[in-house]
């Protein structure tokens, strides 16, 4: 059964608050969750628990800390919108930098996986170090970068980690067509990329809190495929 609880990481724009889960045995390694558009929720704690309790240290920082680390409901995008706008890639960079200094654990020992705003910052964290794995759920920014970063195409070429990305067909902001685009600008990297599509599938697909969009049968493909993604790379 895993432990949690609430900590800060220090970083150069001061404290950063974050959620860790840690195994009850010697952790396989460590890998970084990062939020969606609504912060640090219980779906984004209850993923870093499900990877610890398959072995994994986890830690969700706060990537609003400079806002207050806010907490949004799902249906306020009208008080999200301005906050994620004023993210930008100094601090950003800054963040992802703090968040894997903090785990202390060695580049090939270490993975992320990000959901929403946080599946670009993943794939973008995955440009920074070769880090042991990388994995995106339904990232935006794919033809079009965002918070002041390269599109996900253009950086894709600079991917040091192995990457794996988890998108929705039916996800309004990210079409199939840039998805496809990406696929095969990922395969101009050195690492292993892997692209997954779900035909059925919303933006969100892999949220219970969230029914209006939840998909059982693609959240649970997408689930297992970042398991074995994290297995099959991490410390290897």
């Amino acid at each position: 059964m895993a432990t949690s609880a609430e900590i800060t990481i220090d970083t150069d724009d001061g404290a950063m608050p974050a959620f860790e889960a840690i195994p009850d045995s010697e952790p396989r390694g460590a890998i970084v969750v990062i939020q969606e558009a609504f912060g640090v929720t219980t779906h984004i704690c209850d993923v870093a628990v499900r990877l610890a309790d398959d072995g994994w240290r986890a830690v969700a920082p706060s990537f609003f800390h400079r806002e207050g680390s806010p907490i949004f409901a799902y249906d306020d995008l009208a008080s999200v919108i301005p906050v994620i706008g004023r993210l930008d890639a100094d601090g950003t960079r800054t963040d992802l930098e703090a968040a894997l200094d903090y785990l202390g654990t060695a580049n090939e020992e270490t993975g992320v996986v990000g959901f929403c705003m946080g599946g670009t910052l993943s794939f973008y964290a995955a440009t920074l170090r070769p880090l042991g794995a990388a994995v995106t759920f339904y990232g935006g920014g794919v033809e079009k970068g965002r918070f002041g970063l390269p599109s996900l195409i253009e950086l894709a070429p600079s991917l040091q980690s192995p990457w794996l990305g988890c998108y929705a067909d039916k996800d309004a902001n990210i079409s199939v067509d840039s998805v496809e685009r990406l696929r095969e600008a990922a395969t101009h990297s050195v690492v292993a990329t892997e692209v997954v599509r779900y035909e059925d599938a919303d933006h969100g697909f892999h949220c219970d809190d969230r029914p209006n969009v939840f998909h059982p049968s693609a959240a649970h493909d997408a689930w297992q495929r970042t398991l074995s993604w994290f297995d099959h790379h991490l410390g290897v």
